[in-house]
């Protein structure tokens, strides 16, 4: 009786355990791809965005089938660019549009679309009704289901190739329309189970001011698991004026044509289908007909639909496993992860080792490495960069190779906006440990950073050497903000002043000693755009005179700051904080004005459709002063850091009624590495050093797995809504009274273990001397 006893307990405690594992939700399991695509809906945290007539910004960010880094991306579309506004981004999908236009492909530009019955002719596009309740958005996978065509879509992908997967009704108009966009091309039916067409698209990169991107032909193959029984094709013609009623387009369609080309050219097939029957169909772009079949046979060789999306699965949850997370709501953790797989989009694998692409010289080559695309640094260059240094080391070694070699084939390090932001990257990697020749980088950060030509990477810098700053002009009648026209004088000033800190710190590691003085001298320049007389960075005209009015509650885009106000430029000295604090009078003096800027409430005259996201004056939407939030470790109360941080992690994402908002463009994975990094409880406020400060985790335990087996733990005992402030704190079983820590410190791994309480510890962290490092 007792053994039969034990055999029974032991055999349910297996399926309690089986049962527990089966419920319990991993990683990959988390993540909504759907968060990032609604914007936030309280005045009190949008600002006075957008200007009339546009959209408020969400995140901007996709919930495609794509992998980390991935170059095909198939998902849909909800907003037709051809006939809005595209606030400076191609993002084709907002979660509050209802209705389907299409879904996006390999090729750039082409809409691929699923209609029963009647058509017409894109930019006039058949759109579909959907039900949010049918909708699924997980990593590497889509569907929806079109209810005005009873058609479910679904869509998957690999690196270098995507597959749809169309479920259709009974009937023998079931159509699928496929167009090569505005930009148009050349499209053609070879036979009755292929279309393919070739038309000349961006080369992705490029330098800014040293070298246009130019354009370069792309091919795509799309292949059909089935027969179509009829087929077309149709093009766009250009408008013309039609009497009276104004601008209007026409069209050409041509039943049983075998090619087409020009604006939206495109083909329809129509298929008999029966009750639920599916129709399959797998694309690949490339810079041929024979490397797009190439990459169809190496990727996606047959028509197995589901076994491509639980490799698609596998490939994200090996990333999304590399951090660990306990504690928390589950709303917390979705975020978390959600964030996490967004923050992996820039920057592009181009090919892997051993595979064709094109350089951003315009040549086709074979990849001695995995070739990754330009970086987008004055967006991902101040946070995410660095996670994926922490989550992905060995691919952090390709993109370090990848920079360096799009340097050598266009002359300059690339760039993004102002500045050359290239240099935080090296300079923070190699200070982290991970290995490369960064003696090989410098010739060309130098060059980047001394070439005085106007459309050099830096085109203003002749005038910053001449002057120590960058000026503005006034313009005519000086209109109101924001005003889009300019210099972004003061911001540019700022950048370019980061970038020489960077840069001193570079020459000094080589031991370059000439330009490490040249360099540090430069770096203090910041100083030569801020106005005692009224505490902020200011503008100036090219004879020195500050520029008047000024108002530093007013937003710009590009005259004095660059798309933010005084406010938020104020904060863009992350490289010398402790300058900063001078500046402003001390420590008390500087915790006032960080006061106020968190405090004083938003309402300027003129609408900057960037700064959304708010927190008194604070933009958490954009990138000028998203590290502002952490500058209270630097000033003696990392208490006030601990309480901005939680709130900024609870109140800008997901806090809309659909809990998938963010405050404002994601920028390729900038707004969301932030989230990541501060829900952690740490945050690099200058990337270009290896320091990270200290805000208040959201999770009780954080386990981040570094690689060879080593992991950093984050420990937050009595962790809660209402115990987000530190009391004490060890690290690596030695006590820690400092609101920041060393990569050196975790990088073999490591142990921080953060006390937490309802009430601030006014004395932990606080002392002048423990402080972060500044310049």
């Amino acid at each position: 009786m007792r053994t039969g006893g034990s055999v029974k307990v032991i055999a349910c405690l297996f399926v309690m355990g089986a049962t527990a594992l089966a419920q319990q939700k991993w990683p990959v399991d988390l993540v909504n791809t759907l968060v990032g695509t609604a914007p936030l809906d309280r005045q009190e945290l949008i600002g006075n965005a957008p200007p009339p007539g546009e959209e408020l910004y969400t995140g901007m960010t996709s919930p495609a089938a794509v992998l980390p880094h991935g170059i095909t991306s198939l998902g849909p579309i909800n907003k037709n660019l051809d006939v809005s506004y595209p606030a400076g981004v191609g993002m084709s999908y907002n979660y509050l549009h209802r209705t389907m236009l299409g879904f996006t492909s390999g090729m750039p530009g082409m809409v691929v679309m699923p209609v029963v019955g009647p058509w017409t002719v894109p930019p006039e596009r058949s759109e579909s009704f959907y039900d949010r309740a049918r909708e699924k958005a997980t990593p590497g996978y889509y569907g929806v289901y079109l209810d005005d065509y009873r058609v479910e879509a679904e869509m998957t992908a690999t690196y270098r190739t995507g597959i749809y997967r169309f479920t259709f009704p009974a009937g023998e108009q079931s159509h699928l329309v496929m167009d090569l966009g505005f930009e148009g091309g050349d499209i053609e039916i070879p036979n009755d189970h292929r279309v393919r067409g070739c038309g000349l698209r961006p080369i992705p990169g490029g330098v800014s001011g040293t070298s246009e991107r130019g354009k370069a032909q792309t091919c795509f193959v799309a292949d059909f698991s089935q027969s179509f029984r009829d087929a077309g094709t149709f093009r766009e013609l250009r408008p013309r004026q039609i009497g009276r009623w104004g601008f209007l387009g026409d069209s050409k369609v041509t039943p049983g044509g075998k090619a087409e080309s020009g604006p939206y050219a495109g083909v329809y097939l129509t298929f008999t289908t029966s009750e639920g029957e599916q129709v399959l169909v797998k694309t690949a772009a490339a810079d041929s007909f024979e490397e797009a079949r190439k990459r169809l046979e190496a990727e996606s060789p047959g028509w197995d639909f589901d076994g491509l999306h639980r490799q698609a699965v596998e490939t994200w949850s090996r990333l999304l496993n590399t951090i660990e997370v306990k504690g928390g709501t589950e709303h917390q953790r979705t975020l978390f992860y959600s964030n996490l797989f967004h923050s992996f989009a820039s920057p592009v694998l181009v090919a892997r080792r051993g595979q064709p692409f094109r350089g951003l010289d315009g040549k086709l080559k074979s990849a001695d490495y995995d070739r990754y695309g330009p970086v987008p640094f004055w967006d991902t260059g101040r946070d995410q960069i660095v996670l994926l240094t922490l989550v992905e080391p060995s691919a952090k070694v390709d993109i370090l190779r990848s920079t360096l070699d799009e340097a050598r084939e266009t002359g300059f390090m690339q760039t993004s906006f102002h500045g050359d932001h290239a240099v935080w990257m090296y300079l923070g990697d190699w200070l982290r440990g991970i290995p490369f020749d960064y003696q090989a980088v410098y010739q060309y950060l130098y060059k980047n950073a001394t070439t005085t030509t106007p459309n050099g990477p830096r085109p203003f810098l002749a005038e910053y050497l001449q002057k120590g700053y960058i000026s503005d002009f006034i313009p005519s009648g000086n209109p109101s903000p924001p005003y889009a026209g300019g210099k972004a004088g003061a911001a540019t000033t700022l950048e370019y002043c980061w970038d020489d800190a960077s840069m001193a710190a570079y020459a000094k590691k080589l031991g370059k000693e000439d330009d490490y003085q040249m360099f540090r001298k430069r770096a203090n320049n910041y100083r030569n755009v801020f106005d005692p007389s009224v505490g902020f960075m200011r503008g100036r005209t090219g004879d020195g005179k500050w520029i008047s009015p000024f108002d530093p509650q007013e937003p710009y885009y590009n005259f004095m700051m660059k798309e933010a106000s005084g406010w938020s430029t104020l904060w863009l000295v992350p490289e010398d904080i402790k300058g900063l604090i001078d500046l402003l009078g001390g420590r008390d003096k500087f915790n006032a004005k960080l006061d106020a800027f968190f405090n004083t409430p938003y309402h300027p005259k003129g609408i900057c459709r960037d700064c959304t996201g708010m927190v008194g004056q604070y933009v958490q939407g954009n990138q000028p002063d998203q590290q502002a939030a952490y500058f209270y470790d630097w000033s003696g109360q990392p208490w006030k850091t601990q309480a901005v941080v939680r709130r900024i992690l609870d109140q800008l994402y997901g806090s809309d009624q659909y809990g998938l908002g963010f405050p404002g463009m994601d920028d390729q994975g900038s707004t969301s590495s932030w989230y990541v990094l501060s829900a952690m409880g740490f945050f690099p406020v200058d990337p270009a050093t290896e320091n990270y400060a200290l805000g208040s985790p959201i999770f009780d335990e954080v386990t981040l797995h570094l690689g060879d087996g080593r992991d950093f733990v984050i420990v937050a005992n009595h962790n809660s809504e209402t115990n987000i402030y530190i009391q004490s704190a060890t690290l690596n079983g030695k006590p820690l009274d400092r609101p920041w820590f060393t990569h050196t410190e975790i990088a073999k791994g490591g142990r921080l273990v953060l006390n937490m309480g309802p009430e601030p510890n006014l004395h932990w962290g606080s002392a002048p001397d423990v402080a972060p490092p500044s310049m």
